[in-house]
């Protein structure tokens, strides 16, 4: 009886060594939230999960909310470090207490276990490490850029990937001990677009990278219908509730700009130019100068740093409609040069140049060029309605050459093309500026580009939206309201101001100084 019932367990654990999925249903217990201790009787999507582990190294799951998805990942890194010797597994986090949770998972599925499969009491037990008398281990960090540096990682586990902001120089990290035999699951719900798990997915779709990419929205699950999405909806919000279920990644994310906005301008206005000039065609043409419209030349200068590029937009003013686009990496003599040429060109546009910096250089060609329709800004200590109302436009010494972008205009840049966009009231043509667009993101309260991307030219289109709404306004406001005031003025009769003949003036814009008219059309 005795040897029975050893070769019955010698049979089961051959049994849970082959077949992870045998292995969970049979033997695996988790926690559930309201029945406690359950038996993990996985859904067919999980099995097929399970299976997918088994024949590839490397996977991407794009997964939505309360799929058991981490869950099943655990019963995963427990079945590897039960049934191999010496495996290290990695769980890397945003934060250390989320990247203990798959520790805690792992310890509770072991100690659960019937004692024959269990290897003995563990060499390493703390909320961060379960290390068993066989070697094998599984350890939780939070994320870092040298995270798995000097780990030699049998299997890294990236929980809730697309969050991870230091994801890229994570994964440089772990290139060296993955590529000795190693594998990756990197798991999450989307976080928008541009991040490395989003990057990744995108090749993985591609087959450009190594990554198996597995798609779990919430219709996957068995139990859910859509009374449950629209309850998601009412207790995330619409945006939050794509996020959490629908694995889509362009409603998702804490992205500037509304996606479905971006996605009205690229199905309407977007288009290729109708010329490109430059070595590399870096400055696009839509249209061509129309000599009875007005423009606006708006210029970002780079840093210098060869990360960022100098960029400019060339819009009619009339109706904010961006007729041409600059795009490089370019010294600043040349740069200035190129925008006093295109600002030329376009009716002498008003040339508007943000001057932080190393945009001092760029503005000083335009200076040394004698360039007459050169913006000026405001001084700090200067009320911008009141540097702009017709009151200050004379005094040069309360205006500084350029756009001066402060703490406390950046903001109100950004509001500008956010409502700009939203209400439709510009017109973008440039596939170059919406891809920046969409991964122009809110960090810590601060609209900036996701790490690895550029916001050069949202920044110069932004500027330029924004002088056409205070500048541009508050001065043609000041023209109109003396306009208003002069004409008032000749409604009266007032006797030996004008030149009058029985009571009527000749010319209302004429004064009678002495016995000589003089006009006062000047005063326009």
């Amino acid at each position: 009886m005795s040897q029975d019932i050893k070769q019955i367990i010698k049979q089961e654990y051959l049994k849970c060594a082959t077949d992870p999925v045998y292995f969970a249903k049979k033997y695996v217990y988790i926690t559930h939230p309201t029945r406690g201790r359950i038996q993990f009787s996985l859904y067919p999507f999980q099995e097929d999960v399970i299976k997918l582990f088994m024949k590839e190294d490397y996977h991407l799951i794009l997964k939505s909310r309360q799929l058991g998805i981490s869950t099943l990942v655990a019963l995963y890194s427990l079945w590897i470090m039960l049934f191999n010797k010496d495996k290290n597994i990695l769980v890397l986090c945003t934060k250390t207490d989320t990247a203990k949770n798959m520790v805690t998972k792992v310890k509770f599925m072991h100690d659960n276990l019937p004692s024959w499969l269990r290897t003995g009491k563990p060499d390493e037990n703390n909320k961060l490490t379960f290390k068993l008398k066989n070697g094998s281990q599984i350890k939780a960090v939070s994320a870092a850029g040298d995270s798995g540096r000097s780990e030699a990682v049998s299997l890294l586990i990236m929980d809730e990937a697309a969050f991870i902001p230091s994801a890229e120089e994570i994964w440089g990290s772990a290139q060296q001990t993955l590529a000795t035999g190693g594998g990756c699951i990197a798991l999450s719900t989307p976080n928008g677009t541009g991040n490395w798990f989003h990057q990744q997915w995108t090749k993985a779709e591609l087959s450009q990278n190594k990554f198996l990419p597995i798609k779990l929205p919430w219709t996957v699950h068995p139990e859910r219908n859509e009374t449950w999405r629209q309850e998601q909806d009412e207790l995330l919000g619409p945006k939050m509730a794509a996020q959490e279920c629908d694995c889509d990644f362009a409603t998702s994310g804490d992205t500037v700009f509304d996606n479905q906005i971006l996605e009205y301008y690229e199905k309407t206005h977007i288009k290729d130019p109708i010329e490109k000039r430059g070595v590399n065609g870096e400055l696009w043409i839509w249209e061509q100068p129309d000599y009875t419209k007005s423009y606006m030349v708006h210029a970002d200068v780079a840093r210098g740093d060869g990360k960022d590029y100098s960029a400019f937009h060339v819009i009619d003013i009339e109706d904010a409609k961006q007729v041409a686009e600059f795009q490089g990496q370019i010294s600043t003599k040349d740069y200035g040069n190129i925008l006093v040429s295109i600002a030329t060109e376009y009716n002498d546009a008003l040339l508007v140049v943000e001057n932080a910096n190393i945009g001092w250089a760029v503005i000083q060609v335009a200076i040394d060029r004698e360039y007459r329709n050169l913006y000026y800004s405001p001084k700090s200590d200067i009320n911008i309605v009141d540097a702009y109302s017709n009151k200050n436009m004379t005094n040069m010494s309360s205006m500084t050459p350029g756009f001066t972008t402060s703490m406390k205009t950046r903001p109100m840049i950004i509001q500008k093309l956010e409502a700009y966009t939203r209400e439709r009231s510009c017109l973008i043509q440039s596939k170059r500026l919406i891809e920046e667009m969409k991964t122009f993101i809110w960090r810590n309260n601060r609209a900036e580009a996701q790490s690895g991307y550029n916001d050069d030219l949202v920044m110069s289109f932004g500027i330029g939206l924004y002088v056409r709404d205070t500048a541009l306004r508050l001065q043609q406001a000041g023209v109109d309201l003396t306009k208003a005031s002069l004409n008032n003025i000749t409604k009266h009769n007032y006797s030996g101001f004008y030149s009058n003949t029985g009571g009527q003036a000749k010319n209302q814009w004429d004064w009678n100084v002495g016995n000589n008219n003089e006009g006062l059309t000047w005063l326009l």
